[in-house]
């Protein structure tokens, strides 16, 4: 078994605020974190309050207020940035459409994206392109995965005509980690562009996992979702916005949470922070599982500590797969987050593999580029859980 002193004892104290895993064994972080039972509590308090005081009442609505205002700053907190430049969503898609859509296209405008991004990105770069004319390039990530410069590859294919460049800081299929701050030093700084070239980052995978301070990275635009890596409910996100290209976008969907009204009523002006793109009324008992969740983690240990903790597990998980005759990894290197993805070399479909682990109670994924079956590991999965995810794998493809 892993050797770090105390570990387990540590986990597993850790994880008897978590029942979803109390009857399986869990590797599907990436997609899904589970709940910890005071998140699940808090928005079921956060339900009574509203039907005891309103549902809609001056008192509720100032509520309401002050638990949106919370919650913006302690996802600042994690992130390293201020409160004000971050907008609440629903999700990571959510966000990337913010930007998207809010950015004045013109004809000729260049977007280049990586070949690692998820397909809910590559459908509104699609749309935006076809409506305004927008061209759209692809550098090769992917072949970056062992050896090469990704940095490098996505300097050669930025032009004058590069307005905005898309990528994911964590892959979320091979679980490479991609140097950002070197990327937006680049983009910021290259020399053939009337602008600095802007960055939109898919956080999917990073946010919750990596020690963030994007205040430092200097990243224009960061997309992220809370129930995922931070284990909080679905439907509940957000959006960071560096001050200094908070000017570049307009809302495209708009209501009164994003507005200033004068005394008659009318709208007056845009919210002058992460507001302005924040449209109306949400499912705001989700904001209080949210940071229920977060205070979770957070009483556990430090960003670093759990990042530290993640790293070391998945090491362990990507040392017993690599042990495997018939599974090849896809990193040749230890893995740099919580994703481990791998492949199978024998005649058995991956489709087949994860559909026999279920069965035995080893939740994990398929994906399709590249093809391959993906563990996440977070910093409270047990080194007996890994154990016994290599053991079953080993008996499956024998």
């Amino acid at each position: 078994m892993i050797d770090i002193p105390g570990i387990t004892s540590l986990i597993e104290q850790q994880r008897q605020e978590f029942p979803g895993l109390s009857n399986k064994v869990y590797f599907n972080f990436g997609g899904q974190g589970t709940l910890p039972r005071s998140a699940l509590e808090a928005i079921i308090d956060a339900h009574e309050f509203l039907q005891q005081k309103g549902p809609f009442s001056g008192r509720v609505n100032n509520w309401l207020q002050q638990k949106a205002a919370l919650l913006r700053q302690e996802l600042a907190q994690e992130l390293g940035v201020s409160s004000e430049t971050i907008s609440l969503t629903e999700n990571v898609t959510e966000g990337c459409n913010i930007v998207l859509w809010g950015i004045d296209w013109q004809e000729g405008d260049r977007i280049l994206m990586t070949d690692c991004e998820h397909p809910g990105i590559i459908a509104i770069v699609k749309e935006i392109a076809r409506r305004f004319g927008v061209e759209i390039a692809i550098c090769p990530i992917l072949e970056t995965l062992n050896q090469g410069n990704p940095t490098a590859v996505i300097e050669e294919h930025l032009t004058p005509k590069t307005r905005l460049v898309i990528l994911s800081h964590l892959l979320w299929n091979t679980g490479q980690v991609l140097p950002l701050e070197e990327i937006v030093k680049v983009c910021h700084n290259f020399p053939n562009s009337d602008r600095p070239i802007a960055i939109l980052v898919d956080a999917a995978q990073s946010a919750g996992s990596l020690p963030l301070d994007l205040a430092a990275l200097d990243v224009d635009f960061y997309a992220f979702t809370g129930h995922k890596w931070f284990c909080g409910p679905v439907g509940v996100g957000g959006l960071y916005i560096r001050p200094e290209s908070f000017d570049s976008l307009n809302p495209t969907f708009i209501g009164w949470r994003g507005i200033e009204i004068d005394e008659k009523g009318q709208p007056i002006a845009w919210k002058n922070d992460g507001r302005k793109f924040e449209v109306a009324s949400s499912a705001y008992p989700q904001y209080e599982g949210l940071r229920a969740a977060l205070a979770v983690h957070q009483d556990w240990g430090t960003v670093e500590q759990r990042y530290q903790q993640i790293c070391q597990l998945s090491d362990y998980l990507w040392q017993g797969l690599s042990q495997i005759e018939g599974i090849k990894c896809l990193k040749n290197s230890p893995p740099e987050a919580g994703l481990v993805s791998f492949e199978v070399t024998r005649n058995l479909s991956h489709k087949k593999l994860v559909k026999e682990l279920e069965e035995k109670g080893f939740l994990l994924r398929t994906l399709y580029h590249p093809d391959c079956i993906r563990a996440c590991i977070h910093y409270f999965t047990l080194p007996a859980e890994i154990e016994q995810l290599v053991e079953a794998i080993d008996l499956i493809v024998k």
